[in-house]
């Protein structure tokens, strides 16, 4: 009987193992961790020690640009308002846009030095000028963090110097940047591609070299600490598709330029970019109840993009499975379906449905109704 069940078993693998042979193979990089992400579906292409804590050195600027970038949507500080420079800002040390005391800054230039020149000073001047002192704003990149769904990482300063409880992963510098990218397209597609800037009559280059070897590299972010080893963070977008790039601790700039562009066209030239669905389009139309309206759209606030093994986006198939009962209010952007991919009929991929419109509760009348029927149900 056990020779039987054994026997089923490894029939049942065999498409699995066939479909995994088919898989590209990723190439191995000269790095502690790194990882290639699909940015519009998030899917892994790649990966090696993605969950491994590592320091995360200047690659921290992206959650205090993202921090920045919110204070300006609601309000709070305003890109030509200026910022006077606190003594504790102007002796940061570590790299600068040499910003001086008792001088004042426009929000825009430390923008400008926070992204091009990875100034340590540039971040903490932003941090008192969102939150009042440093210490309260990591407090706020910590909150940020936990929102992003970024469980592995602790910040404890604007600038990522070294510090014990100073820590992040791949995965989530992955989630961070993309959330970056998304939340934020106009600022990103404006100060992350400037190849330089100059302040106070010094120009320091963008240290992201892919921005010169890549036309297609449009950010986003280097840095490098003894600890940390040469990291680097670099997008790029070729065609519809966006591939997020990961490559932490290299052994110096030109290597960590060179993997990283090693990974990115490892995944462009042995995938293949399949539209699935339009920003916005109706996947399905799913029963809701106690709700104003019986149906809710469902989709996906962005083209939703796959990359497929070379040669396989034709034997692709989808199923939607919706989270019943699903009951009223319904927010926008609230998950209420898994989206299931297979290839050949084996399992490809499970990825979120949202809601592109919301519903309110019904009466209590129609929620009276509905209550019967669930109970039935």
């Amino acid at each position: 009987m056990r020779k039987f069940q054994s026997l089923f078993l490894a029939l049942l693998l065999l498409p699995l193992l066939a479909l995994a042979q088919q898989m590209p193979t990723p190439p191995a990089l000269a790095a502690k961790s790194w990882l290639l992400i699909e940015s519009s579906s998030g899917q892994e292409l790649a990966s090696q020690a993605a969950d491994e804590r590592l320091e995360p050195a200047s690659l921290t600027k992206l959650m205090t640009a993202y921090l920045t970038f919110s204070a300006l949507r609601q309000g709070t500080i305003k890109l030509d308002q200026l910022v006077p420079v606190s003594e504790k800002a102007w002796k940061t040390q570590g790299s600068r846009m040499f910003i001086q005391v008792n001088t004042q800054v426009r929000i825009e230039d430390l923008i400008k030095g926070m992204i091009v020149q990875s100034g340590n000073d540039a971040c903490v001047a932003l941090s008192e000028a969102i939150a009042g002192s440093e210490d309260s704003f990591a407090q706020m990149m910590g909150r940020e963090a936990q929102r992003l769904g970024m469980t592995a990482t602790s910040f404890r300063n604007s600038t990522g110097m070294p510090d014990a409880q100073h820590y992040t992963t791949a995965r989530d510098l992955a989630r961070l940047t993309g959330a970056l990218i998304r939340d934020f397209p106009e600022e990103y597609a404006k100060y992350y591609s400037l190849r330089e800037f100059r302040y106070n009559n010094i120009t320091q280059p963008n240290r992201n070299r892919l921005l010169w070897l890549d036309p297609t590299v449009d950010g986003v972010k280097t840095g490098h600490t003894d600890g940390a080893g040469y990291c680097l963070i670099s997008s790029a977008r070729r065609g519809p598709r966006r591939l997020l790039s990961i490559v932490l601790g290299t052994a110096s700039d030109s290597v960590r330029a060179q993997e990283s562009l090693k990974l990115l066209n490892f995944g462009f030239q042995s995938y293949d970019a399949v539209q699935l669905y339009a920003k916005n389009q109706t996947v399905s139309s799913l029963k809701v109840w106690k709700g104003s309206e019986n149906l809710v759209k469902a989709g996906f606030s962005s083209d939703f993009i796959l990359a497929v093994p070379k040669g396989y986006a034709p034997r692709l198939k989808v199923e939607m499975l919706s989270q019943q009962p699903l009951v009223a209010p319904v927010t926008p952007g609230q998950v209420v379906a898994t989206m299931k991919v297979s290839i050949d009929g084996k399992p490809f991929g499970d990825y979120p449905v949202a809601a592109i419109e919301g519903v309110p509760v019904a009466g209590i009348f129609g929620r009276m109704i509905d209550s019967v029927r669930l109970w039935f149900n």
